[in-house]
């Protein structure tokens, strides 16, 4: 018989799992103040570089300009920007219910996997912009038209994932469980799923930008409010801080849908199936 473990020995092999992950914490602050502190020096580096040079404010605005532009224009940017983030999160919220069945699908049919599938591939080489204007047409001026451009740029990237995430499971997990007696439906949910995970969050957090960039063109083509709309403005009336400001605030936006699926990621699975361990993913515009 095999000897029970020591008191000692578990204390011992305690002690240096807690101690892995304090170094874990130290080095993942770390790495955020290393990132923190280049971010930060980028700003001065820019701001000096404006001042230095006397860069005119149309040309290159300096941090101070863009900041003062924001908050000179805060709720203006606020509303537009509350649109916009409804747009895309609803893009977003859409790309993920289709986009997941639509792979699981694609898996299971041989049929969806020699014609749909190239279909659409193949579907990504049409510009998002030349579609813009025919949802337009089809679905008016309101938000239907962002939330579908929004939609058609963000499943790819959540489609491909699921495919290439479920097809990765080992054969020998599968058949392991069919000779104990398993069903399909077991096997999917207890070893396919699981084994997909990482593949079908990284392809989330793609989307989650790319949502995004869609509600930004539905909004260059058509509409009264958002920020698209507002760059246009902006654009037209020559206020190059603001447009600027836009730019931040588009970037933050993108920041935050995809820092809320990193958090669903990080509360979901553990830590060995996080994407952000694996680096897979996979995505097009």
């Amino acid at each position: 018989m095999a000897q029970r473990q020591a008191p000692s020995d578990l204390t011992a092999a305690a002690s240096a799992r807690a101690g892995r992950r304090r170094l874990s914490i130290v080095g993942q602050l770390w790495d955020g103040l290393l990132i923190a502190g280049a971010f930060v020096g980028l700003i001065v580096l820019w701001q000096i570089a404006t001042t230095a040079f006397a860069i005119p404010s149309y040309i290159l605005p300096s941090p101070l300009e863009i900041i003062a532009a924001i908050a000179g224009d805060w709720l203006r940017l606020l509303q537009n920007a509350l649109v916009t983030f409804g747009e895309a999160a609803a893009g977003f919220a859409i790309s993920i219910v289709v986009g997941i069945p639509l792979g699981v699908l694609i898996i299971y049919s041989k049929w969806l996997q020699r014609i749909l599938y190239p279909l659409l591939v193949a579907s990504q080489s049409i510009p998002k912009v030349a579609l813009a204007p025919i949802f337009v047409v089809w679905f008016g001026f309101g938000p239907l038209p962002k939330v579908l451009i929004a939609f058609s740029i963000a499943f790819f990237a959540i489609v491909v994932n699921t495919v290439v995430g479920l097809s990765r499971t080992p054969p020998e997990m599968i058949h392991l469980m069919r000779s104990l007696g398993a069903r399909p439906m077991q096997i999917f949910f207890r070893v396919r799923v699981p084994m997909a995970m990482p593949y079908i969050f990284a392809g989330i957090k793609i989307s989650a930008a790319f949502s995004v960039v869609g509600a930004i063109v539905g909004e260059f083509i058509a509409a009264s409010s958002g920020l698209g709309y507002l760059q246009l403005v902006a654009d037209n009336n020559f206020q190059i801080p603001l447009l600027f400001g836009i730019l931040v605030l588009l970037s933050v936006m993108g920041a935050v849908l995809y820092y809320i699926v990193v958090l669903i990621e990080w509360i979901a699975l553990p830590p060995p199936l996080r994407s952000t361990d694996t680096g897979q993913g996979h995505g097009t515009l």
